[in-house]
């Protein structure tokens, strides 16, 4: 884990708006992930931070891959390129999964020749990939239970338990092949429920479909939506991994079906750390405010778009902790950090604050609001 001493230190070579990455808790995210649920493949899903040097990482520890566009899936693509086109044939199919149920025509052309395994929800996805990447594998995304997910995903993708094997046999009926089913629960579940009820509502499909005489189904993706351990409230991984590996056991015990997951969150979120500078003080209808060098629009983003609490901490102690308001850098006010953040009152302009557990969908969708650009990133312990 990176000291309070070396984020200074970066900040001091680099400059700030800092954002630190840490391999080292990144390699201990998957080892963890992969520890408590052993049978399942972990497939990092790159749009939680798309950075080349993080799949690389992740790569090298035998990590698979969740992408969601033509340039994540390139990404990935440069790390396997060297191989023999056999090889790295396999390893496409093996390791990687296109998990965006709807896609650009475009983007199919390109993917058909890679012959990956994609999501689909929908019939008109169906014609779509028949006509455009007739070589691709098939997982239907079906809708599940989101209740208690920080982000709600069951309102957009995925088809109707009820329709699901409708979907299945048309696809079959246009000469594709349809492996198994896809689902996501939410992202940051907290109510580990959700799981329990989507693997059950996926093993009904599968037998409604064995019965209906379609027998080569033999994967499940059983998505994303593993909370990170951002404060105390979070159940321990542990239990969620116990609750799914029960189910997978008892509903999916032929090991000849192949369980994959998209942990995304779970695997970068405590490996991110934001670094920022106090480029304004002020005090207004009598509380203190701050005004930082990266703000909603950039690192802090995930406030807006991920329903995200992010915490500033200083370096030093200083007077009696009271409830302050920290701002971002731009004009507008939507830019708020905080409107009632527990910090010093007492801190001086130029003087650093960090905040910890930043690492997923954080820089990933910073903008170039009012000209400001995107934290510097320093990659550490690769």
């Amino acid at each position: 884990m990176i000291t309070k001493k070396q984020m200074q230190d970066l900040a001091r070579k680099h400059g700030t708006p800092l954002f630190i990455m840490d391999h080292d808790e990144i390699r201990r995210n998957y080892a963890t992930f992969k520890k408590y649920m052993p049978r399942v493949q972990a497939y990092y899903a790159v749009k939680a931070e798309p950075m080349p040097e993080i799949v690389g990482t992740l790569y090298k520890a035998g990590a698979s891959f969740d992408v969601a566009s033509m340039p994540e899936f390139k990404i990935v693509h440069k790390y396997i390129k060297h191989m023999p086109a056999k090889k790295r044939q396999d390893w496409i199919w093996d390791k990687i999964i296109y998990a965006n149920p709807i896609k650009p025509w475009e983007t199919l052309k390109e993917l058909d020749q890679y012959k990956p395994l994609v999501t689909y929800d929908n019939l008109e996805e169906v014609r779509k990939i028949k006509k455009f990447a007739p070589h691709a594998g098939l997982a239907l995304r079906i809708r599940v239970p989101n209740t208690g997910a920080v982000v709600e995903l069951s309102s957009k993708f995925g088809a109707a338990p009820g329709e699901a094997v409708d979907l299945i046999l048309a696809a079959v009926k246009e000469g594709l092949g349809v492996e198994g089913l896809s689902f996501h629960v939410g992202s940051q579940t907290t109510n580990f429920e959700n799981f329990v009820q989507a693997i059950n509502i996926a093993a009904d499909i599968f037998n409604e479909a064995r019965s209906r005489g379609y027998h080569k189904m033999n994967l499940l993706d059983i998505g994303g939506g593993y909370p990170a351990p951002y404060d105390a409230t979070v159940k321990p991984f542990q239990e969620l991994a116990k609750k799914i590996n029960a189910e997978l056991e008892r509903l999916f015990p032929d090991p000849a079906v192949e369980i994959l997951a998209e942990p995304g969150r779970f695997m970068i979120a405590t490996a991110g750390t934001s670094v920022v500078r106090i480029n304004g003080k002020t005090v207004r209808d009598g509380k203190v405010c701050y005004y930082v060098n990266d703000g909603v629009y950039h690192t802090y983003s995930g406030i807006i778009f991920d329903h995200q609490h992010c915490h500033l901490y200083p370096f030093r102690k200083g007077a009696k902790e009271q409830i302050c308001g920290v701002f971002g850098p731009t004009c507008d006010a939507l830019d708020v950090i905080s409107m009632s953040e527990n910090l010093p009152p007492d801190l001086a302009l130029g003087e650093l604050l960090y905040s910890p557990n930043m690492g997923a969908y954080s820089h990933a969708s910073s903008t170039l609001c009012n000209g400001f650009p995107p934290a510097i990133v320093v990659h550490v312990n690769r």
